[in-house]
């Protein structure tokens, strides 16, 4: 399955560079790629309001459902190395109720895009099939 991914400006610098291991997404509701992302599957790298500038195979996937601000801390101590996530971000995610760990295996980085994609909304995952 393929996925578009949208990062804040640097991560998906980070991902292709191989300095960031791991992407996290944690959401109080049932959103993607909670459940519809498995190993093996595509991820386009998409900054923000750019084109997309590489893509990344994933190597793993933990998914948490029902989480508590305790099992939150938990991750950050676990993970957060990984993820290189900065402290705001943290503190923005206790009452996250799903989250998805997705351990990034094979990336590349683009000369240039090929896939054009136009999204106008704010969803940062979207399944493209």
């Amino acid at each position: 399955m393929k996925h578009l991914a949208i990062f804040t400006k640097g991560a998906g610098e980070k991902i292709l560079s191989g300095e960031k291991t791991m992407e996290s997404r944690f959401s109080r509701v049932k959103n993607p790629p909670f459940g519809v992302i498995s190993s093996g599957d595509l991820v386009y790298i998409k900054p923000s309001g750019e084109d997309i500038i590489g893509q990344f195979r994933v190597q793993k996937v933990f998914f948490f459902d029902g989480l508590s601000e305790i099992d939150i801390k938990t991750l950050k101590k676990d993970y957060g190395k990984e993820i290189l996530a900065d402290e705001n971000y943290w503190e923005t995610k206790v009452n996250a109720k799903y989250g998805t760990l997705i351990f990034i295996g094979n990336s590349s980085k683009f000369i240039t895009s090929p896939v054009k994609f136009s999204k106008k909304d704010l969803r940062g995952w979207v399944v493209l099939g």
